[in-house]
């Protein structure tokens, strides 16, 4: 689903202090799945997990949520012959809390930018050439969350034109459908990564010692590897990052974003280049890092202020062009 995040690596290090009554040791399982990869590591005495449980879980949230997938509830809600569809479990979640972010940041992260996706490039179809400002406008008539109604379960469209993309949170609620699962299990250690959306819970064993993740930031130079800018500690939680460096177009010298801005039409422009969010799960990360993305670093820090459930780093271009970043407050000491 959403290949264009910023990918976070995730690291485990080595400390003392091993317990010799711990008898629990490392199980991987990694794939492919949603048009990226995935890692899971758990800790457990004995194999409590199979690659097909969980390639089964997340094709099951493609064919809800999928704009890939013709067959797929979404792409049948966004035919516009369609005008409301039954929710399953996995569209109910992801579209109530897509509203809900939307509402708190005042239209500014919006499922329904579907049709401005495509229109620049960064939809599931190529494109020869961008639209003019006319196209962008009779686009715009059919952008905004509150076209969309909830009822009985049933997502009903105000304007038949209304179509949704929520790739930009349904990777993060994958991931915490696969820790749900890993719960079911009684699994009480583990790390869950899908394309670079991440969901801890839990310690390395038997060291006993706090997860490890490394955050990657842009490289230096163009061509090169990105980099490893931080590492941070966690014990439980969600983190994600939104970048605009991995996906993205020049237009005579301004580099154009992936992330579209639903106020004005066009591709987000301001001094971020990433942002990573950490919060109680990856669902509430993943919708809160566009949002902060597309707020800039100001108004970012600001509302963080007011929203002490969520901690972020920035990576931001100074106006003399040097690369820099931030933390808001608690980022590294941050308590899911």
């Amino acid at each position: 689903m959403n290949a264009v995040k910023v990918t976070i690596w995730f690291l485990f290090l080595l400390s003392a202090g091993v317990s010799a009554q711990n008898t629990a040791k490392p199980y991987y399982i990694n794939g492919y799945a949603q048009g990226t990869t995935y890692h899971i590591t758990y800790y457990s005495k004995d194999s409590l997990l199979a690659k097909q449980e969980i390639d089964h879980l997340l094709d099951g949230i493609d064919s809800s949520l999928s704009v890939y997938k013709p067959y797929s509830l979404i792409s049948q809600f966004n035919d516009p012959k369609c005008t409301r569809i039954l929710m399953d479990k996995h569209l109910g979640i992801v579209v109530r809390k897509s509203i809900e972010i939307y509402r708190q940041s005042a239209g500014l992260f919006d499922i329904t930018v579907y049709p401005l996706t495509r229109a620049w490039g960064f939809g599931n179809k190529e494109i020869k050439t961008y639209p003019d400002s006319a196209a962008v406008k009779a686009m715009l008539a059919c952008v905004g969350s509150d076209k969309l109604i909830i009822r009985s379960n049933y997502l009903i469209k105000k304007v038949p034109c209304v179509q949704i993309d929520v790739d930009g949170i349904a990777q993060g609620y994958s991931v915490d459908v696969v820790a749900d699962f890993l719960d079911s299990k009684n699994i009480q250690d583990y790390l869950i990564e899908i394309g670079g959306e991440i969901r801890v819970k839990g310690r390395k064993r038997p060291e006993n010692t706090v997860l490890q993740i490394g955050i990657e930031g842009p490289a230096k130079h163009a061509g090169d590897d990105p980099v490893l800018q931080r590492i941070i500690s966690m014990d439980g939680g969600g983190l994600t990052t939104s970048g605009n460096y991995r996906k993205y177009f020049k237009s005579g010298n301004k580099v154009m974003s992936h992330l579209m801005d639903p106020r004005t039409g066009y591709p987000l422009q301001n001094e971020l280049i990433a942002v990573t969010v950490k919060a109680k799960n990856a669902i509430t990360a993943d919708g809160y890092d566009n949002l902060l993305m597309a707020l800039g670093l100001q108004k970012s820090l600001q509302f963080l202020e007011n929203h002490k459930e969520l901690a972020a780093y920035f990576i931001y271009r100074k106006q003399n062009g040097v690369i820099s970043d931030i933390t808001s407050p608690g980022f590294y000491h941050f308590k899911e």
